[in-house]
């Protein structure tokens, strides 16, 4: 049995998306449904003025288009492991962790929706900032 996954979608993010080029849509779109394909309680919303961002019980994901690539923020405080190295910077970021995809690359779909599921987990379970003072004790 298919189906498609249904989710509330927030029209200020369909503009933010739409507003791309073609090659960043497409990326952008990509993302989106991963992310909500991971819970059908994902919400989208626009923080700071006008950056999608993919929440449930704290922030998971944002988007961010740049000139020469989309830039894909982790919320997950470095603890989300990251065994495809899809990672691309802030390995030493306290807070989130970036995956960037530039024209004509293919979003590592599998490793990212991972991702994404780990950090739902982590944000019901009281969230990363939690989860990481409880593994010091």
């Amino acid at each position: 049995m298919c189906f498609a996954m249904t989710y509330q979608a927030d029209p200020r993010v369909d503009a933010y998306i739409d507003a791309l080029p073609e090659w960043q849509q497409a990326i952008c779109r990509e993302v989106r449904e991963l992310v909500h394909s991971v819970d059908p309680d994902v919400v989208e919303t626009i923080k700071r003025t006008r950056q999608p961002y993919f929440v449930l019980d704290g922030n998971i994901c944002a988007l961010l288009a740049a000139k020469d690539h989309v830039n894909v923020f982790l919320y997950d405080g470095a603890i989300v492991p990251d065994p495809d190295g899809i990672i691309t910077a802030g390995h030493e970021n306290a807070t989130a962790r970036t995956v960037s995809f530039r024209e004509g690359e293919k979003v590592k779909a599998r490793a990212l929706k991972r991702m994404f599921a780990q950090i739902v987990a982590n944000n019901r379970a009281g969230g990363w900032r939690k989860l990481k003072g409880n593994s010091s004790r």
